[in-house]
């Protein structure tokens, strides 16, 4: 497969990074490319941006959550039809798990056979510039950095004293604005439908950028192997609800498609508005819960949803999806949530746990089996506080959890965990089949 293709990394967290990546896809839809959008990492924030630029799902590749082959066979799968990949890095480019190099946007650089552009900011340096883009280039001779954009600078002072050394071409420069920002709250960015437009973005980066030069980088991408895999029509054997609103929003595309090929029919709703719909099984998600909780305690499908899991109903939840399921939420005031699970829930000024997580089914009782491995991220600022008589079915060998290295909190036939999953094709198969057997109960 050979699709051109590009990776924006960074020399450290806040360089612009994200910035230069949204309006680098920006700039080319504009000019009318198809452009594919990626992040790298577990991050749900920055890919509803991209979606929203290029008008095309954005997808993570994390090697640590995927694993190597699926991150490109998910990067195949994706980018069928499309002119251009751009896939924003995390963090600083050699930053991975633990201090390691894996899931770093290196790794995925090399997974993806794909050029870099590294994004260094220019603030408060001329000359020093040159030995930090040195470093770049020869610490890993395995990644190819195409060239470097370089962000905030001052006067054409600043920049004539750079340029003339530069061993390596520079695709971009980008002037100090502190106007170009993106807003963030607690978690990270703001959500893309809570953000304006990026057009300014967009239009900066046309202006200053040289497109013509990062679109040929891209294409001298090589061909690399994936997986083949044979489209095939899969008939719904159930239906899957799936809470989607401003309050439950952080789901992984692939995730879900992979429910479908399972033989799902997702049924998209949300708890602040909408009643529980006729479904077999309830996917709640994560994303910002704590923002709605006076709306979540009166709203109907609270009720719905309670009486449904109790009557047994397959629920599978996620981090705030998790809190729902508690009995309430302590925030700027104290919220009844279902009541399914033995907690209460509290809000926090500080960050609760944030890393990645594995773990292996070792309890009994719930619709996984014991030994499905489980592996995802997590990042809160609230905790729970369980009942003594609390049931867990994960046991984890990284990460946090609820509590004790202990997730997967369970009630009739809920499943409640902290963890940010990326489902492998025997979970996915796990929960739909649990929705099966609800359906024929």
């Amino acid at each position: 497969m050979t699709i051109p293709r590009i990776i924006i990394a960074g020399t450290h967290s806040g360089c612009g990074k994200t910035t230069v990546a949204s309006g680098i896809m920006g700039a080319l839809t504009k000019e009318g490319y198809t452009v594919q959008p990626f992040k790298v990492g577990p991050d749900f924030i920055d890919p509803t941006h991209h979606t929203r630029i290029c008008g095309r799902i954005s997808r993570n590749l994390d090697p640590f959550m995927m694993g190597e082959e699926e991150c490109r066979a998910s990067f195949s799968r994706a980018s069928a039809g499309a002119d251009i990949a751009v896939v924003e890095g995390v963090m600083g480019m050699f930053d991975g798990v633990d201090g390691s190099d894996l899931s770093s946007t290196a790794h995925v650089a090399r997974l993806l056979q794909a050029p870099v552009i590294l994004v260094v900011d220019a603030k408060g340096m001329s000359r020093s510039i040159h030995a930090l883009i040195k470093g770049f280039m020869t610490f890993d001779p395995t990644v190819t950095i195409a060239g470097v954009i370089v962000n905030r600078t001052g006067s054409r002072r600043h920049r004539e004293m750079m340029e003339p050394s530069l061993a390596i071409p520079a695709f971009g420069w980008i002037p100090r604005s502190e106007a170009i920002t993106l807003k963030s709250r607690h978690l990270g960015l703001l959500m893309a439908h809570e953000s304006g437009s990026h057009d300014e973005i967009s239009d900066l980066i046309a202006e200053h950028c040289d497109l013509e030069a990062i679109i040929s980088a891209a294409g001298k991408a090589p061909a690399i192997p994936v997986r083949q895999e044979t489209p095939s029509q899969v008939a719904s054997r159930a239906r899957i609800g799936v809470a989607r609103d401003n309050a439950f929003c952080f789901y992984y595309q692939d995730n879900l498609e992979l429910l479908r090929k399972t033989g799902a029919e997702l049924v998209f709703f949300s708890p602040l508005q909408d009643r529980l719909p006729q479904v077999d099984a309830l996917y709640l998600g994560g994303g910002y819960p704590e923002l709605f909780l006076p709306q979540l305690e009166v709203a109907a499908c609270t009720t719905d949803i309670s009486k449904a899991a109790r009557d047994g109903l397959p629920v599978f939840a996620e981090c705030g999806g998790l809190m729902y399921l508690t009995r309430e939420v302590k925030g700027e005031r104290t919220c009844r949530m279902t009541g399914i699970l033995p907690a209460i829930a509290e809000m926090t000024n500080r960050i609760q746990a944030l890393g990645y997580v594995k773990g292996t089914v070792t309890g009994t009782g719930s619709f996984l089996p014991q030994g499905r491995i489980v592996a995802g991220h997590e990042f809160h600022y609230s905790r729970l506080v369980p009942d003594k008589d609390a049931r867990y079915v994960i046991t984890l060998s990284r990460g946090m959890g609820i509590t004790d290295g202990k997730d997967g909190l369970a009630a009739s036939n809920t499943v409640g965990m902290y963890t940010h999953s990326y489902f492998t094709p025997a979970f996915a198969r796990d929960f739909v089949d649990a929705a099966v057997s609800f359906s024929r109960s």
